[in-house]
């Protein structure tokens, strides 16, 4: 029975695309008596079996070892394309993570999109974004991989683009998704790239091959930025880093899922990538570069943020930023933990906020006060998922921040030091933004803020436990260092950096208008971090307006010069035609005398050539 089921694993990322099929007859309007429900109870269904079928699976995978599952698609020369599925314990574990938190975000949809018109369409949405990151998370080869990829990058834009009568969701979706698409290109000309050296794009035929090919700096440096390019997009790592903030225009539950499990899969990619890149030393360094840039940055941006979403999605992409800060470092093992109990914590706390917005119909930080005691079990929802993402012992992100920081510390204090900031930044923005939702007088559209219905109630507090639980599950499956080997210094370290967070945050006078203070020197640090540091407007000055050039001048050379050249020629043609049609008599001996007199030409021509 067992392996029966290993066999049949292959089903476990067509689940959620199966319900995505079925849910079409409500989504496309064809059904109308029932409503939209049965969509959406077709679509947890669908989860409900698949996170059954995956924890079957990894319960007989425990003891059996890994298993792959090949399909070959093309074979030519030295080419060999396979779809590839790697039944691994690991592998089963993200997708255990992965179906979890979209069975709980689906339930948590029927209270948030309760009334909403479009209800069916938004959960085959759903379903489809399910099957690509499961099929993500098992895939054994680069091919599916970025094929995958590209599955999530539609699903985010058709996402995003969800409310699609409002002009700047509109923008965002396409903002989201042409900047994913600028890693997605690079990635796949590193795909192709490797396919020509490997002759496989199977992971485990690319980790036999790097171990005896010897490629030249410069081929490894291009072959590994080529690769790295994709996460970076995926994952909301600067430069490529502006659409997640812009892809919180959509729904909050797939806002759930969005900073939670598809920035994991992201990561995910690069995890299985990095013995591959390792060949490259100037990658490595540019990806601890780029996360250093990003968790640093990313950490201060959010601090100044009043908007509720944007100011955690610029926590994720931090946290990402450490991530690829140890897969650069070369812990796999850090970048493992970090990922998924990141992804637990983070997803309790759009939970949270979901349940916020639906109640006060805002997400503005400066229009909010008071909720403590009028919504319990958000505000319990919020404290435990803000405790897991900080180092505090012993919830889930203390783990991975603690390896991160004893690790490093031995060879690279500095990337220490940039764990230990943002664990301390991220404490001062969650209690400032606790300050501000929970604390203080009710506002106009908090004072009558009743608690969410149940069918957000009840997997919020689901998660609530499992957070909770993350570290009792970690130990079961030995995911814990041994106590003997916890360096006390560095643990410290960490515990004082976040306490001293959540001091600073505590204490920091917080004002509810919008406001800017009249100091300076303060204004102008207020606007550079709650603007990102002018990122945006930096591109808008030198890559949008290089395009936007380029674009004139193509336009301009295409219109005058191209056109010129092709209606020259035809008005020469044109002109050519009626000034001979004057000169024809009539006479077939004089059309022979023409034609004697240019062949002899020609020939004159041709000889003189020769000579």
């Amino acid at each position: 029975m067992i392996q029966f089921l290993v066999e049949t694993s292959w089903l476990l990322p067509i689940y959620g695309l199966l319900g995505a099929i079925l849910s079409l007859p409500w989504s496309a309007g064809l059904i109308r008596r029932t409503g939209p429900r049965p969509a959406a109870y077709l679509n947890i269904a669908m989860t409900l079996v698949a996170l059954s079928h995956g924890l079957l699976v990894f319960r007989g995978i425990w003891n059996q070892g890994s298993q792959e599952l090949l399909w070959p698609w093309f074979n030519f020369a030295d080419l060999h394309l396979e779809l590839a599925l790697d039944i691994s314990v690991l592998n089963l574990g993200a997708l255990e993570m992965i179906t979890g938190l979209s069975l709980l975000a689906q339930i948590f949809a029927l209270g948030y999109l309760e009334k909403d018109w479009a209800l069916a369409r938004f959960y085959s949405l759903m379903g489809v974004f399910e099957g690509a990151m499961s099929g993500l998370v098992l895939s054994g080869s680069l091919f599916l991989s970025y094929s995958l990829l590209e599955m999530l990058t539609l699903s985010t834009y058709l996402l995003v683009g969800f409310w699609y009568a409002q002009p700047l969701v509109v923008t965002a979706a396409r903002d989201a998704f042409l900047t994913k698409r600028i890693g997605d290109v690079l990635l796949l000309m590193g795909v192709i790239a490797l396919a020509a050296l490997a002759g496989s794009l199977n992971f485990n035929d690319l980790y036999e091959w790097v171990k005896t090919e010897t490629l030249s700096p410069l081929t490894g440096t291009l072959l590994g930025l080529a690769l790295i390019a994709g996460p970076i997009g995926k994952c909301a790592q600067f430069p490529l880093h502006l659409w997640l903030d812009e892809a919180m225009e959509g729904p909050n539950p797939a806002s759930i899922l969005r900073n939670s499990a598809v920035v994991t899969c992201g990561a995910y990619v690069l995890i299985r990538l990095q013995p591959i890149v390792v060949i490259s030393p100037t990658t490595l360094a540019v990806l601890i570069a780029l996360g250093g840039i990003t968790a640093v940055g990313g950490s201060l941006v959010a601090i100044a943020q009043i908007d509720l979403k944007r100011t955690l999605s610029y926590s994720t992409s931090a946290y990402l930023g450490l991530v690829f800060i140890a897969v650069g470092a070369q812990w796999p093992g850090v970048a493992l933990t970090l990922l998924f109990t990141h992804a637990i914590a983070k997803a309790l706390m759009f939970m949270s906020v979901g349940a916020i917005i639906t109640t006060t119909t805002s997400q503005n930080l400066t229009e909010m006060g008071g909720l403590w005691a009028k919504m319990p079990a958000t505000t319990l929802a919020y404290v435990v998922g803000a405790l897991g993402l900080v180092g505090v012992l012993p919830l889930g992100c203390f783990w991975g921040l603690r390896m991160g920081v004893d690790f490093l510390s031995q060879d690279t204090p500095l990337l220490a030091l940039v764990f230990l900031l943002v664990n301390g930044l991220t404490a001062l923005n969650l209690t400032r933004v606790f300050r501000l939702i929970f604390l203080g007088q009710p506002q106009p559209k908090t004072r009558r803020a009743p608690e969410v219905p149940w069918p957000m109630a009840v997997p919020m507090v689901s998660l609530i436990i499992v957070t909770l639980l993350v570290p009792v599950m970690m130990a079961r499956l030995s995911l814990l260092p041994p106590w003997r080997y916890l360096n006390l210094p560095m643990t410290a370290l960490m515990l004082v950096f976040g306490l001293a967070g959540m001091a600073v945050g505590a204490t920091i006078p917080l004002s509810k208008s919008l406001a800017r203070t009249l100091n300076r020197p303060i204004r102008i640090a207020q606007d550079l971090l709650a603007y990102d540091f002018y990122t945006e407007r930096l591109y808008n000055k030198t890559v949008v307006a290089a395009v936007g050039t380029l674009s004139r001048f193509s336009n301009w050379f295409d219109r005058y010069v191209v056109d010129g050249l092709v209606n020259a020629v035809g008005l020469a043609s044109l002109l050519g035609g009626e000034s001979l049609k004057y000169s024809i008599s009539g006479q077939s001996q004089l059309y022979l005398l023409t034609i004697m007199i240019g062949v002899s030409l020609l020939g004159l021509f041709m000889t003189w050539t020769l000579w």
